[in-house]
């Protein structure tokens, strides 16, 4: 015969389990899934703190260089001191620095080449949670979620990866996505390498069993 605790032990064990497969359910639906549908976003590659930019002034070799955006964003050259150069396009900054130079230099004529490619903060891919590398990474032309998973190393064996979602940020609004993880590093499923975009965050959580 069962005795009270053994009844209580077993009721509040069941209570848990409905619980648990509740919030299981409610974590996969409460996020709509993100396709392959939706407008392709056009892309300029900005400038970001930690690139390196090699700045080519014509006819003045000697103020042509090589040189690393600080982590303000700003950069430092000769007759050019601590310009801003965070978020800005190779050609604005050419053109801010041939502003700079006008005050030396008759009629500059300066191009920016980015020799190394980090990008600003705000353009970076994260990727959080049950990744085998956690980190951020440099947004690129066309990247896609297969992209983000061969850079990170894919997702370990805790991961929850059918229950990851993307947070996007869509006309100053966070909206999340739900993503296919296990679908398409496990079973290779095409259909859930969807795009990534500027800004992405990609949360991969721990499997409960």
């Amino acid at each position: 015969m069962d005795t009270p605790n053994n009844y209580q032990f077993l009721r509040r064990s069941i209570t848990i389990l409905i619980v648990s497969s509740l919030f299981l359910f409610s974590a996969c639906t409460s996020y709509p899934l993100l396709t392959n549908q939706g407008e392709k976003v056009p892309h300029d590659y900005l400038i970001g703190p930690g690139d390196t930019l090699n700045i080519i002034v014509w006819r003045n070799p000697e103020i042509s260089m090589s040189v690393p955006v600080r982590p303000d964003g700003k950069i430092t050259t000769p007759l050019v001191e601590d310009l801003p150069a965070s978020e800005k396009t190779s050609t604005q900054l050419a053109r801010d620095i041939e502003e700079t130079l006008s005050k030396y230099l008759q009629q500059p004529v300066v191009t920016v080449i980015v020799t190394g490619f980090i990008g600003p903060f705000g353009e970076q891919i994260r990727v959080i949670g049950e990744a085998m590398r956690p980190q951020a990474l440099p947004y690129s032309e066309n990247m896609t979620l297969m992209d983000v998973m061969i850079a990170v190393g894919g997702i370990t064996d805790f991961a929850a990866g059918n229950r990851a979602r993307i947070i996007r940020t869509i006309d100053g609004k966070q909206q999340q996505f739900r993503v296919r993880l296990n679908d398409l590093i496990r079973d290779g499923d095409i259909t859930a390498n969807v795009p990534v975009y500027q800004g992405d965050v990609l949360v991969i959580p721990e499997s409960f069993f």
